[in-house]
């Protein structure tokens, strides 16, 4: 049963609520408990990820940008997406020390990884959506109008990282380094008095412009493109999309479950869903877990690409015997030359 002061706690918490999360029973009469795995465990994932991430991205960057004659639009894209992994991944270690220690790092620095972090996050399915707009106008309507354009792709790249700033903002202006009473310091939003209200525009307006909008135009552009495929029975050039389909597959694979456990919570946050305490433990132990596989996006393409992109593969290689670390005979041995077309992915002839 409440007392008074639970009662006064539970106002306290429902109307002047300041976008803390609710730790502990000065916030919240709920009782929480949402450690779902060890700090310790977590903090090492954080760093395999950021030692992967960091070699791997530096690898993708290297091999694209070596490939200057034969670079494709495709590549472009994905040389950018390579940028924003790499960018976040410099973050982990900053990360991995909040989960062990709390946000010591104070506000300046929780505004500027925060915005890492959702900039990452923005810019990786705006240029997957770019890229199966690419793939769907080559392969559907058999244009190059578009990829030839090599300028126009530079500024739609640019307009993708703005696009990403401008979703991420909110971010960077209300998120601060606080420290609750009986707690340790958190990074999170302080949004004042009518924190429904702004938490219901700073979320959902971004969710759907920044991940609803570019995720419908994804499966419009590659239903159609797989269409075409089998309609036309292209099995050579089907077996060239694989990397494509397997970098948006696993981006959706990590970065869906923390965006629809967000739209939970932010839905529940609104009252638009009933808040109960089991509910409430629920959502916060799923964002955790939903957070850490996000995290371990920023690592995973570059092993797509090594393991799925013969071109990739083959554009180490040169690069390898390039500056001496293998010989030419190597490299004739395994019948390699050039890059087909895209130091990559998907030959540009599709």
């Amino acid at each position: 049963t409440w007392n008074v002061s639970d009662m006064w706690t539970f106002f306290d918490y429902e109307f002047n609520f300041t976008g803390l999360p609710p730790l502990g029973e000065e916030y919240s009469p709920c009782s929480l408990d949402t450690e779902m795995f060890n700090k310790y465990v977590v903090v090492a994932i954080y760093a395999v990820v950021f030692l992967l991430s960091l070699l791997g991205n530096s690898l993708v960057i290297l091999v694209i940008l070596y490939s200057r004659v034969n670079r494709s639009v495709t590549d472009v894209y994905l040389l950018n997406l390579a940028v924003a992994d790499l960018l976040f991944a410099l973050t982990l270690p900053i990360w991995a020390a909040a989960k062990e220690k709390g946000w010591i790092f104070g506000t300046p620095l929780c505004k500027v990884i925060s915005l890492l972090k959702e900039v990452n996050f923005y810019s990786g399915i705006l240029l997957l959506a770019c890229i199966s707009l690419d793939r769907y106008l080559a392969i559907v309507h058999a244009t190059r109008a578009l990829t030839q354009k090599r300028h126009l792709v530079k500024f739609i790249c640019l307009g993708i990282w703005g696009l990403s700033l401008i979703l991420s903002l909110p971010f960077f202006l209300f998120r601060q380094a606080l420290s609750p009473t009986n707690s340790s310091p958190v990074c999170y939003e302080d949004l004042g008095n009518n924190t429904a209200t702004w938490r219901l525009v700073l979320r959902i307006l971004p969710q759907i412009f920044g991940f609803v909008i570019p995720l419908l135009a994804m499966l419009f552009f590659y239903g159609f493109t797989l269409h075409t495929l089998f309609k036309a029975h292209m099995g050579q050039k089907h077996r060239a999309m694989r990397v494509i389909f397997a970098v948006v597959l696993v981006f959706l694979f990590c970065w869906l479950p923390y965006n629809l456990v967000l739209l939970t919570d932010t839905l529940m946050r609104t009252h638009v869903i009933e808040e109960t305490c089991e509910r409430r433990n629920d959502i916060d132990r799923a964002l955790d877990a939903t957070e850490i596989l996000g995290f371990l996006h920023s690592c995973l393409n570059p092993l797509i690409y090594a393991f799925i992109g013969q071109n990739f593969r083959n554009g180490f290689l040169k690069i390898l015997a390039a500056r001496g670390l293998i010989s030419k005979e190597f490299l004739a041995s395994h019948r390699i030359t050039s890059y087909t077309s895209s130091s990559i992915t998907v030959p540009s002839n599709l």
